[in-house]
């Protein structure tokens, strides 16, 4: 799945921005990505239907998973029921609207059923919800547990870690604007294993 996302800050993109997404979603198909990944917000904290639609008609027939957008919406907003009414939109990337999905499993709870009920209400395939935000070897056990039984399918996580950079020449009071400069961020491949092995385990265990 390739990031659609022009810039770094919010999700009310401008009309270039937009053709730039779209450009991006032309490139990838073109070149045989499996699915695209994107968000779009209007400036009043709701799901934008129309440029979402237009951007998952473009991307057409890849999978489209709308990402954490979701979860940065009013609470009071029908941006959910938005987001399970469009065709084409195969996964959501959320935290269940919390900064970590482990503040918010009855609410993921909640969305698991609501997709199976709009699936069902449409006769079409429910979205998958994808929980991400702060899964590792301690939270994803209480994560399955939980949601397994409604419908859980898929988890996201980074698994990354900082390491301190090689480079010893580091002059003071310069920076490219990086949250941490002298910093690399990689992908610690034991705790993928970790995460990825907890998880085959308690699941076997829950179908069993």
């Amino acid at each position: 799945m390739a990031m659609i996302r022009p810039r770094i800050g919010d999700f009310l993109y401008s009309p270039t921005e937009l053709e730039v997404m779209m450009e991006d979603i032309r490139n990838f198909k073109a070149n045989d990505a499996q699915g695209v990944v994107f968000g779009v917000l209007t400036a009043d904290g709701n799901v934008d239907v129309d440029r979402t639609r237009a951007l998952v008609e473009e991307a057409s027939p890849l999978q489209v998973c709308f990402h954490r957008a979701i979860d940065m919406v009013s609470k009071d907003s029908s941006a959910w029921q938005d987001v399970f009414s469009i065709p084409g939109i195969t996964r959501v990337l959320t935290s269940g609207m919390a900064p970590k999905v482990t503040e918010s499993l009855e609410f993921l709870k909640d969305i698991l059923q609501k997709s199976r009920r709009c699936a069902e209400e449409s006769n079409t395939l429910a979205k998958v919800i994808l929980p991400g935000s702060g899964i590792n070897a301690f939270s994803v056990p209480a994560l399955i547990e939980t949601l397994l039984p409604h419908g859980l399918g898929e988890i996201h996580l980074s698994g990354g870690q900082w390491i301190d950079s090689k480079v010893t020449y580091r002059p003071v009071g310069m920076g490219m604007g990086g949250v941490v400069e002298w910093g690399v961020w990689i992908t610690d491949e034991a705790a993928v294993r970790s995460v990825r092995e907890i998880a085959d385990k308690l699941t076997e265990a829950q179908v069993d």
